[in-house]
């Protein structure tokens, strides 16, 4: 029988929502936040992803819906509630089996709602707060791409009187500057993806599969207290980025291109590998790969605007033999993969250039990345992570550029 004990929500009144909080508890600048909802024309900011919750709550992830949101017949949607100005009227409105993560501290808002199983319970329990704080004229922040439709739809049914604005804008900004604390999980994050990936070339051997490959990677990451996320792979003259039953035979070369995230954020990087001793070409090639890498970190450091690492690689580019097959990307990176710096909007996820002309900070991270499709040697690649310092850039995970040698043992 349920214990519906545990699903007995705290009453929300007026001297409920009005219990102060202690700045100091909360883990975001929260005079930034709301000059940027000033800034964007947003009065009530609602936020609904997981991303955005984690942030907003300083690394928290509610571990029953970590790997999927789907339950019964709607889905999970966490919302936290923040009038702009005023932190001692925001409320977090949680599933019903959050009330175990209240009973241990992890939410700084006055008010926790722990009783919802679905998305209209959600939206009835935002309208309900919206209400009560006399917003219902007010401009509200939400998240367009992570806010299902029926809630929208009774969100606007719920409050006719309020206009909804995207609050993406704000809250990415809000994420570009890391914290030590952010920058230390993104450097860890980094490092351990580029351990794994060292660990599996050392012991691929002609005769695995890319299965193989991306199966033994997911348990040298695991074991490194990462969670996997995904690998591209490559292997011999394909370009074929799929973990597949393709064999990696004697002589090819190999490519991994891996997401692991640790505590929340994701080192994301790829590093080459090869069956057997590489040739001067593929030596030659992958020094130019480098030589662009390296380049393009050079304008990197507070005030540089975004737009210089791209012209740094130009001439690299334009007079290269290989030009007409290799590209180069330039993203930001931190909670999720290409968010603020927002630096191109060539690249091959669509967005504005929002910070090509704008100064690179302190904190902010960026993902460099070099790619060729050589139509006879096959797919290489470089990514790398540099952060933004005081003085000039760090890179993460530095180790592992050249190529790395696998077992010429055949597995049986």
């Amino acid at each position: 029988m349920e214990d519906r004990s545990e699903r007995v929500e705290e009453p929300v009144t007026s001297s409920a929502v009005s219990r102060e909080v202690n700045n100091a508890s909360i883990p975001f600048d929260t005079k930034r936040l709301d000059a940027l909802l000033d800034e964007a024309g947003i009065d009530i900011l609602v936020a609904t992803s997981k991303h955005s919750i984690q942030y907003l709550f300083g690394g928290y992830r509610f571990f029953f819906f970590a790997y999927m949101d789907a339950v019964g017949v709607s889905r999970y949607l966490p919302a936290l509630i923040y009038p702009k100005g005023t932190p001692n009227d925001a409320i977090y409105v949680a599933n019903a089996l959050e009330v175990y993560e209240k009973n241990l501290g992890r939410f700084w808002t006055p008010t926790v709602q722990h009783s919802t199983w679905g998305t209209l319970d959600v939206a009835q329990a935002i309208i309900d707060h919206v209400r009560r704080l006399g917003a219902e004229n007010k401009r509200i922040g939400i998240e367009a791409a992570f806010l299902p439709a029926d809630a929208y739809l009774a969100l606007r049914a719920g409050l006719p009187n309020a206009e909804f604005i995207d609050a993406l804008l704000p809250l990415e900004r809000l994420r570009a500057r890391k914290t030590g604390t952010e920058l230390s999980s993104l450097r860890e994050a980094s490092e351990r993806v580029i351990d794994a990936m060292l660990a599996v070339f050392e012991k691929a051997t002609p005769g695995w599969t890319k299965n193989d490959l991306v199966h033994a990677l997911r348990r040298e990451e695991q074991a490194r207290d990462l969670a996997f996320e995904y690998c591209l792979v490559t292997a011999g003259t394909s370009f074929n980025r799929a973990p597949s039953d393709q064999i990696i035979r004697e002589g090819d070369i190999v490519s991994l291109d891996s997401g692991g995230n640790y505590q929340g954020y994701i080192g994301d990087l790829c590093r080459m590998g090869i069956l057997g001793q590489p040739d001067a070409e593929l030596e030659d090639l992958l020094a130019e790969i480098e030589a662009i890498q390296q380049a393009a970190r050079r304008p990197i450091k507070p005030g540089a605007h975004g737009h210089e690492i791209f012209t740094a690689v130009e001439e690299l580019l334009s007079r290269s033999a290989h030009q007409s097959y290799t590209s180069f990307l330039a993203h930001g990176m931190g909670i999720i993969s290409h968010e603020a710096p927002r630096l191109t909007r060539t690249g091959p996820i669509p967005y504005p250039d929002y910070d090509a002309d704008r100064p690179l900070e302190q904190g902010m991270v960026v993902s460099v990345e070099t790619t060729m499709h050589h139509p006879k040697r096959g797919f290489i690649k470089l990514e790398d992570t540099v952060a933004v310092t005081d003085t000039g850039y760090e890179a993460f995970g530095d180790q592992g550029r050249g190529w790395n040698r696998c077992s010429r043992q055949r597995q049986r």
